[in-house]
């Protein structure tokens, strides 16, 4: 078998993997869940080959990521829910349905894109999901409850902030979320003096979702933010350790004041 630029070559490569006579072992024996971090952790890695502009790795990591929708579509085309053309089926009509004003009739191509239309076009793909899911008889679905919970935490408490905030349910400025940071660092220094584990954890997640909603309104995405502090952290650690190699010495051999020293240095002249 060649490598081909056509979509149906990698279809047909993920089929003859997951055969279960002639296939890769590790692949015929996969499922959507032992698959699903697979998917996640591709999805991060082309984020990554954005951020540092590398068009190679994100050709690469690209095909990766296709890789696993085709893997997943696989699965679900031996389950007999649907194959990959019913994937590709369904996210054409659901762009050119969201595009109007781009693949509509003359009229609507002519009236633009009209405000509040893409909100209302969502609005009714997702009435028309949970319709499919639960069945005519649905029971009362929350106005939140369309915010996925597969979304990565930081991810999903921004969504929940931002679509209350739609409706009036919000501050109007910084720094009352401030002030609502400060009542939760208490909160949580009361439950670690008084030993209560359970209260611990809640009143630090509290205090994550407060620190989300303060970037919200600082206008901050708290994902990139998260990430850029990760990427400094390793940097100046990184520094640390060559520091301490610069004199002969080894990390975990040394005292946590001379790391600091040494991190304090890179911190400044950074």
């Amino acid at each position: 078998m060649e490598p081909s630029k056509n979509i149906s070559r990698l279809i047909e490569i993920m089929a003859a993997l997951r055969d279960p006579e002639t296939g890769c072992a590790w692949d015929a024996k996969q499922t959507f869940a032992t698959v699903a971090p697979y998917t996640i952790e591709e999805a991060y890695e082309v984020l990554d080959a954005i951020e540092r502009g590398d068009m190679g790795d994100l050709r690469e990591e690209l095909g990766d990521l296709l890789l696993q929708v085709v893997f997943h579509a696989r699965m679900a085309e031996e389950a007999g829910h649907f194959d990959f053309g019913d994937v590709v089926e369904t996210i054409t009509t659901k762009m050119i349905r969201r595009h109007p004003h781009v693949f509509g009739d003359a009229e609507a191509r002519e009236a633009g894109m009209a405000k509040g239309m893409w909100e209302r076009i969502k609005a009714e793909e997702k009435a028309e999901r949970r319709a499919r899911r639960n069945g005519a008889e649905q029971e009362h679905s929350g106005y939140l409850d369309d915010v996925t919970r597969a979304l990565p935490a930081l991810m999903r408490a921004l969504k929940l902030q931002e679509k209350a905030a739609r409706v009036g349910f919000d501050w109007g400025a910084p720094e009352p979320v401030l002030d609502k940071i400060e009542e939760e660092v208490a909160e949580l220094r009361e439950a670690m003096t008084e030993g209560r584990q359970a209260a611990v954890a809640e009143e630090f997640g509290d205090l994550l979702f407060a620190l989300v909603n303060l970037g919200r309104h600082l206008q901050l995405d708290p994902e990139v933010a998260l990430r850029d502090a990760n990427e400094k952290f390793r940097r100046r650690f990184n520094a640390v350790e060559r520091g301490l190699a610069a004199e002969g010495k080894a990390l975990g051999a040394v005292s946590l004041a001379e790391m600091e020293g040494i991190w304090q240095r890179e911190k400044n002249a950074s």
